[in-house]
């Protein structure tokens, strides 16, 4: 009888640690997106605007790579090729459209890419012609990432 119960125990125990040990195992480590406050960067650089608004999902490049592309539950569109898409004609308008939030995109407006129009109104207090000027150097920097 007292073998029978040394050896229950020492089976509770060994089960016990082995749900133990699987416990403490650290789980895969998955990229998490960190949300930051929006930052004044100067209306007047489009290519200023690419480094501090977009290139942290679309890269430096506009290919897409950016660091926190792998995080996306969605990838990032490869901004170099949107000429190529549209039979070589960049489509400037579209691309206003997507950055103002006037266009449907898998990623621009979830929770993963916010929708850049109303946050440039809110930096620039609501004025127009600001937001307006923002949306016209983005889009103009962003033309000069195609491909050729």
């Amino acid at each position: 009888m007292r073998v029978m119960k040394f050896i229950i125990v020492v089976a509770v125990v060994a089960i016990l640690s082995v749900f133990a040990l699987g416990q403490a195992a650290p789980a895969p480590s998955t990229p998490t997106l960190k949300h930051v406050p929006i930052t004044r960067t100067p209306s007047t650089s489009g290519k200023e605007m690419f480094k501090t608004y977009c290139a942290v999902c679309h890269g430096l490049d506009g290919r897409g790579t950016g660091p926190a592309a792998t995080a996306m539950k969605t990838n990032p569109t490869d901004l170099t090729a949107l000429a190529q898409k549209s039979a070589g004609k960049y489509p400037a308008a579209h691309v206003a459209a997507v950055i103002r939030g006037q266009a449907a995109t898998p990623s621009h407006g979830s929770h993963d890419m916010p929708v850049w129009g109303p946050l440039f109104s809110s930096i620039d207090q609501g004025h127009e012609a600001q937001v307006q000027q923002r949306v016209t150097n983005l889009v103009n920097y962003i033309e000069t990432v195609q491909a050729k």
